[in-house]
């Protein structure tokens, strides 16, 4: 009888163990099922944001900003020098190999333009660095407000980046406008998808590293 008794114990705690697990799992699923919706919601209205920017019709600003990573950005930004929006121009994370002057006859500008108003950043690898440099930039030519030009799916972060290190300075979007994001079929194209995956994941990391350094602070 007490074999008999020890025995139903054991697979009393058996089925209340499994019937635990059976819980953690679902709400496991659940949860991960909500994270999952979130992320979704988030990069669509991530990915509509970016494919509906357009640069302002007539900017103008301190100084002009231009992150590279493709030579449409570099062409526009020197653009915009060239029609007064801005008073000087950086170029950040420049190639260490990439001269002034190569950049200078890629864009047909004169070599006064360069000598007097061009600065040529090799510091920066990533946004983060661009954003130091930048801030570097800004701090010693003393400028209230930027032109920041970058491609559209790069602007959220780099200006995410950008106000973290200077809170204080105006900074206003001129995003190089990628014209396959206006097409209605882009969703269907694994090239563009992952680009703007990749860019909402940076963005989200981003993101979710100044919320817990603010609540840290808080603390």
């Amino acid at each position: 009888m007490a074999d008999r008794g020890k025995w139903r114990d054991r697979a009393a705690r058996r089925r209340r163990s499994r019937s635990l697990l059976r819980k953690i799992l679902r709400r496991g699923f659940f949860a991960l099922l909500a994270l999952l919706a979130v992320f979704v919601a988030g990069f669509l209205q991530f990915a509509d944001t970016v494919a509906s920017m357009q640069p302002p019709p007539a900017p103008r600003a301190d100084g002009i900003v231009v992150l590279t990573g493709g030579f449409q950005r570099i062409e526009q930004a020197v653009e915009l020098l060239k029609s007064g929006a801005g008073r000087r121009l950086l170029i950040s994370g420049v190639h260490p190999t990439t001269t002034g002057s190569q950049i200078r006859r890629n864009t047909q500008s004169s070599a006064d333009l360069f000598r007097c108003c061009v600065d040529i950043g090799h510091e920066a690898i990533d946004t983060i660095g661009n954003a130091t440099e930048a801030a570097q930039w800004i701090h010693d030519r003393g400028y209230r407000s930027i032109l920041v030009v970058t491609n559209n799916y790069h602007m959220p972060r780099s200006l995410l980046e950008l106000r973290r290190v200077r809170p204080d300075t105006e900074f206003i979007a001129y995003p190089v406008v990628n014209s396959d994001l206006k097409t209605s079929n882009w969703l269907r194209n694994p090239l563009f998808i992952k680009a703007i995956l990749l860019e909402y994941a940076k963005y989200s990391i981003a993101s979710l590293r100044d919320l817990a350094s603010e609540h840290l602070g808080n603390n």
